[in-house]
């Protein structure tokens, strides 16, 4: 399945004087650039599901994700790529103008269903599951984010190509990058997440549930850095985004990547990584959600 470009995306040196004052250096693995739609940690958590869907006699996959989700995105340009049928299940009742980014999802031949908020907080139930298969008829179901040991065992292959850090930082959404990234990791190297949702509490199920075991040793959690919520920011948060491509020409997007790499620079100054270390963060892509943005507050 060679829906990427096969080269390592490059893993970029970001300088700054508070780094050689702290005696760190800090670095951002370019995801995004690994392909145009399906970008960042996407791919990797997708990957296994595709193949099961390639290799079924169905040839569908059905996921689920809310109106300006990444995963639908990368879900529907993947199987239309791959001569898949594919169903978006919706959170939330249909607007009048869909966003961007579902016009996107229809764009690449994803059929949408619209279900109310409350209908979507049971969608992981084997029951809602089980009714999804009789109504849609069979599919490989991709549960949201890819949340499933399957995209666990997807994200885990990110750590295939990440040599000689010692911090390796990733923003946190459903866990399950964090979770691959935590089954690979080596004893001296220390997975840290930036929950982008407020209040994410429970993390560690998470990581248990999608690895079987919660090796604690392995990993921390920063959670001051949200924002106020998932997809929520701030002038702060929009200054930054637009100070970092000034100085590395580096897009970042604001749901994900520029809350971590806003909270890295903070724990930085902070004194939080010790003298020597090597921090590589993860820039997981998801740049087409910066449409939902006002015109004119980017600078790229």
């Amino acid at each position: 399945m060679n829906l990427f470009n096969d080269a390592n995306p490059e893993c970029q040196e970001i300088f700054h004087p508070d780094f050689e004052n702290r005696k760190v250096r800090l670095f951002i693995y370019r995801l995004d650039t690994i392909h145009p739609v399906i970008s960042g940690n996407k791919l990797f958590k997708l990957y296994y599901f595709l193949n099961e869907a390639v290799d079924s006699s169905h040839k569908k996959v059905i996921t689920y994700g809310g109106a300006y989700s990444n995963h639908l995105v990368a879900t529907a340009f993947a199987a239309k790529q791959l001569g898949l049928e594919s169903i978006g299940i919706v959170r939330g009742e249909q607007a009048a103008e869909k966003s961007p980014t579902l016009l996107m999802c229809l764009q690449y031949g994803m059929r949408l269903i619209f279900i109310s908020r409350e209908e979507y907080s049971t969608v992981q139930e084997e029951q809602y599951k089980e009714m999804v298969r009789l109504r849609y008829g069979p599919g490989v179901i991709i549960p949201e984010g890819g949340f499933h040991p399957l995209g666990t065992k997807g994200a885990s292959l990110i750590m295939d190509t990440i040599s000689g850090a010692t911090h390796i930082c990733v923003p946190v959404g459903t866990a399950t990058t964090m979770a691959g990234l935590i089954t690979k990791a080596n004893e001296i190297q220390q997975i840290i997440g930036f929950p982008v949702l407020k209040n994410m509490t429970d993390i560690p199920s998470r990581i248990e549930k999608l690895t079987g075991s919660d090796p604690v040793n392995k990993y921390r959690i920063i959670d001051k850095y949200h924002f106020g919520g998932y997809a929520k920011s701030s002038h702060e948060l929009i200054n930054f985004m637009n100070a970092f491509y000034t100085s590395y020409t580096i897009p970042l997007d604001f749901v994900y990547t520029a809350k971590m790499m806003f909270g890295v620079f903070s724990e930085i100054r902070a004194g939080y990584f010790p003298e020597g270390s090597k921090i590589t963060c993860l820039h997981t892509g998801g740049l087409q959600g910066n449409i939902s943005l006002q015109k004119g507050r980017l600078v790229y």
